[in-house]
Formats: C-alpha cells, sequence, structure tokens
C-alpha cells in the first residue's frame, strides 16, 4: 500500500467501525425498529392444571394478562394448529383430524391454507420468522421436500427447525440449515432443551441484525408419552392427579349416550392417571425452564420491552373427569379451555380478562402487532386492545365455537383416543363465560349453567326453555357456516333469552 494511502484507509476502517459499534448498540437497546417482536411458546396438550408447576409462566402471568376464557376451536392438535395459524374455524380451513382427507400437514398444505398465516403476513412486513419444533402431524421431514430435493419449508418461514415424531423426545428427526439432522438418545439430545438453545441462539442472530423477529417455539410436551429432562426424573414422585368435583363422577345418568354408561375408575385407572400426570409435570418443567431462558436473553439484549411473550397450548387434557381415563376431544372444559398468557410493551401487569377468546384469534393479533392488514377472511379477531389495557370492544364475541367430527380414525396417530378415554361422536359446541351447550349430530344436546355449575355436571337440557335451546341451536347453525366477519355477528347471537 502506498504511504499517501495508509492514513485514508485508517479512516475508512474507523468510520465502519463506528457504524458497525452504533448498529450495534441499537439493536442491543431495541430501537433497531419500531416493530415489536413476537415470542410465542406453544405446548402440546397442556391443560390449566400443570400451570401450578411452572414458576415460569406464574412469572409471566404477574407481568402480563391472563386469558381465564380462552378456548380451542378444536381439542385436538391438527385442527387446532390450523386455527391458530390461519385464524380460520375448521369449517373453513377443511382441517377436522390429525390424518387423512380432511387433517395433518398434508390436507392443510394440500387446500393451500399454507399460503395465508400469521408467518406469510409478518415475513410479508419485514419479520424473520422461526418456527422450531412441532409443526402439523404428518410433517416428516425426511419424506417431504421442495421442488429441488431440499427439506420442505412452508410460506412465510425465514428460519425452519422443524422436527418430525419429537413425541418421545429422543431419536427424532430435525431440519437445520436446510438439511436434515438426525438426534439419537443421548442427554444433550433431549428434545425440549435443543430447542431451548436454538431459539436463544435465533433470538441473539436476529437482535444482532437489527431484525424484527416472530419465534414460534412448538414443544411437543406434554403429550404422551410426556418424556421428562434427564434432570427431572423422578420428581414430583407425590403430586396426584387433581380430584375436583368431576373427577370419577358419581352420577352420569344425565350425559350423552356416548359417556353415559361408562363405569366408575377403578384403583388401578386412577393410579395410572396420577403416574401420567406427574409425568406430564416432569416433562412440562424442561418448557418452563426454556420460557425463562428465553425471557432472561431478551432482557440481556435489551429487547424485553419491546417483544410480546405468548404462552399457549393447543388443546388441553381431561384426566379422570366424568370418569374418563386420560384424553381429549369432548367439549368439556379440562380439554378447550386452555392456558393463554402475554406480555409485553403496555400489556397491563397481573390483570385477568374474562371476555371469551379463541385460538382463531392468534392470526389476526400477531399480524396487527406486526403491522399487517388482517385479511376479512379471518374468523377470529384481534386481541390487541385487550394487551393495551382497553375494555372489550362493544361488538366483542358471546360465544366461542366449537368443532369436532368423529374419532380420529388411524391408529397409528398418536392421538388414537384409547378405549374410554373419551370418543365423542360429531359435534359443534357454543362456550361462553356462562354456559356451554353442546349439539351432538344424533340430535342429543347437553347444556351446562357454569354460573352454578362450572364442573359441568348437571346437564339442564332438558330443563331449559324451549326459546333457549332455539335461540341456541340457531347460533350453532349460523356459526358452523360462518366466514369472516360473518363469525362476529354470529358469536353475538341469542345472548338476551334466560337460561331456564
Amino acid at each position: 500500500m502506498k504511504a499517501g494511502r495508509a492514513p485514508l484507509a485508517a479512516l475508512a476502517a474507523a468510520i465502519i467501525l463506528l457504524l458497525a459499534l452504533a448498529a450495534g448498540a441499537q439493536a442491543q437497546s431495541g430501537l433497531s425498529t419500531t416493530k415489536p417482536n413476537i415470542v410465542f411458546v406453544l405446548t402440546d396438550d397442556l391443560s390449566w392444571d400443570l400451570v401450578d408447576y411452572m414458576p415460569n409462566v406464574q412469572q409471566l402471568r404477574s407481568e402480563g394478562v391472563t386469558f381465564s376464557n380462552y378456548i380451542v376451536t378444536d381439542s385436538l392438535c391438527c385442527p387446532s394448529r390450523a386455527s391458530i395459524l390461519t385464524g380460520k374455524y375448521p369449517h373453513n380451513t377443511g382441517i377436522y383430524k390429525n390424518t387423512g382427507a380432511d387433517g395433518g400437514f398434508l390436507a392443510f398444505r394440500s387446500r393451500g391454507q399454507e399460503q395465508a398465516t400469521f408467518a406469510t403476513a409478518l415475513a410479508a412486513q419485514g419479520y424473520r420468522t422461526a418456527l422450531m419444533g412441532k409443526y402439523m402431524n404428518q410433517y416428516n421431514p425426511i419424506s417431504v421436500k421442495d421442488a429441488a430435493g431440499r427439506p420442505y419449508i412452508p410460506p412465510g418461514w425465514t428460519d425452519w427447525q422443524g422436527v418430525g415424531n419429537g413425541y418421545p423426545g429422543y431419536g427424532y428427526r430435525m431440519v437445520r440449515d436446510d438439511r436434515v439432522v438426525r438426534r439419537g438418545w443421548r442427554r444433550r439430545d433431549y428434545l425440549t432443551t435443543v430447542l431451548r438453545r436454538d431459539a436463544v441462539g435465533f433470538v441473539r442472530s436476529a437482535v444482532g441484525n437489527g431484525q424484527p423477529f416472530m419465534l414460534e417455539l412448538a414443544s411437543f410436551a406434554p403429550h404422551t408419552p410426556a418424556t421428562p429432562a434427564p434432570r427431572d426424573e423422578g420428581r414430583f414422585a407425590s403430586v396426584t392427579a387433581p380430584r375436583s368435583a368431576a373427577f370419577d363422577e358419581v352420577d352420569l345418568s344425565d350425559k350423552p349416550s356416548w359417556l353415559r354408561n361408562h363405569g366408575r375408575l377403578s384403583p388401578g385407572q386412577q393410579a395410572r392417571i396420577d403416574e401420567l400426570f406427574q409425568r406430564r409435570v416432569r416433562s412440562v418443567q424442561a418448557v418452563d425452564r426454556a420460557l425463562g431462558k428465553i425471557r432472561r436473553e431478551l432482557r440481556a439484549l435489551g429487547v424485553e420491552q419491546n417483544t410480546y411473550v405468548v404462552f399457549s397450548s393447543d388443546n388441553g387434557f381431561h384426566m379422570g373427569q366424568h370418569r374418563l381415563t386420560p384424553g381429549k376431544l369432548t367439549a368439556y372444559d379440562p380439554d378447550i379451555r386452555v392456558p393463554l398468557v402475554v406480555a409485553g410493551p403496555g400489556v397491563p401487569a397481573g390483570s385477568t380478562i374474562d371476555a371469551v377468546a379463541e385460538n382463531v384469534d392468534l392470526c389476526p393479533t400477531f399480524s396487527e402487532l406486526g403491522g399487517a392488514v388482517v385479511p376479512a377472511a379471518v374468523d377470529g379477531r384481534s386481541l390487541v386492545p385487550f394487551l393495551r389495557g382497553q375494555p372489550a370492544p362493544l361488538d366483542w364475541r358471546e360465544a366461542a365455537l366449537v368443532e369436532h367430527r368423529g374419532a380420529v380414525t388411524s391408529p397409528a396417530d398418536p392421538d388414537f383416543p384409547l378405549r374410554g378415554s373419551g370418543n365423542p361422536p360429531t359435534y359443534e359446541a357454543l362456550r361462553t363465560r356462562d354456559l356451554l351447550y353442546v349439539e351432538y349430530a344424533n340430535g342429543e344436546r347437553e347444556l351446562y349453567d357454569r354460573r352454578v355449575d362450572p364442573d359441568e355436571l348437571q346437564n339442564i337440557a332438558g330443563e331449559a326453555s324451549p326459546e333457549r335451546l332455539a335461540a341456541l341451536s340457531q347460533q350453532v347453525s349460523a356459526m358452523r357456516t360462518c366466514v369472516g366477519v360473518g363469525c362476529r355477528v354470529a358469536a353475538r347471537m341469542g345472548r338476551e333469552l334466560p337460561l331456564r
């Protein structure tokens, strides 16, 4: 280099260094963009009774808002996840099961539902978007390829670490850097811990690059077999499943025919319920630690005040209620009402919202937070007003719709209902703050006054006024076919009539 150019080169290098330091400081302070970051921790089959054993979720609740009447559109993994991604009810996604022509990843993709999700909406707004963990049933990184023969990545995701069969917690395959990686059975291969490490790395990278980001960490826990992390094995040995008034319900004579003849739970069945509950408690410890670690990393990077952290589940799980052995699929509260906790900028700390929310609301909520226009075809509504401490809009829904189509039909499906675990026929249900109404395809009905009967023990469908039953049935008919804005109108029908 000529001597005369040395000072210029040194000056240029100094300027570049200063610009890099300034950019880094801006990213560290969270001022690189006015758009907020979103971290979404989605669990699998997590019911409300596990939250008591999750200290980091409890901390999130104390610093944010809890939706106490958050309902899923279907108490089954794939239909619920389809509703979360798209903001649409199952009758509009066409996804009712985990496999087959009306269920699973293959049907979701073939129906074009991946083309309009919260991921595509946020990516269009310049977000770096990452999914790590469970996507949908039938997603297999080995067999699902794109046109170039590489692992398939759904539209809208800039960073993709989809996992195949991760239920055992070990021995799974995951996508990483456009290739499929096989993890074994060593302690360091435990899936939830791997996802935690990768999630922290993603957050560091996105913040370092000054990008707004959306991270979905989707665990397989606490889905059966509810494998715990090595450090949690043997813990909680004295814990037993909660014994609410619905546990091993004394009288089922008022229940529909699919449930009415279930026998009382034997001592052996109750012992197995307790043993599974212990495993479920153990398995969520790693999820809880992942949530805590991510939040500490956000704080260390200086972006916590510009990040919404959302914790939820795809559906609940019953364990002994109404004499049912462990399972899901029903319209009862242990299956359809799950946690939704949100903390972030402007969110009122320690507050509880009892307005009826539903998983179709997550897509429009994430989209609005990221500055995207919410499509008119979305059935859900944004929860952003609640996150800003505002009262419920005057036209907010009175009822959530739950849709279920028969039984899971494939014994190979990990959610295939075991005998005695609950296998309802096709139904639609309405869940409000005050009642649960279920209408089965065979004409049977259930109606519960949740104000005096929160455990849903006394079916009063036979006592309700004909006017009330007719109004509820009319509302079900309207909601089972509604689309977009029409769902808002249908969700407020019939609220004026007395229950009995």
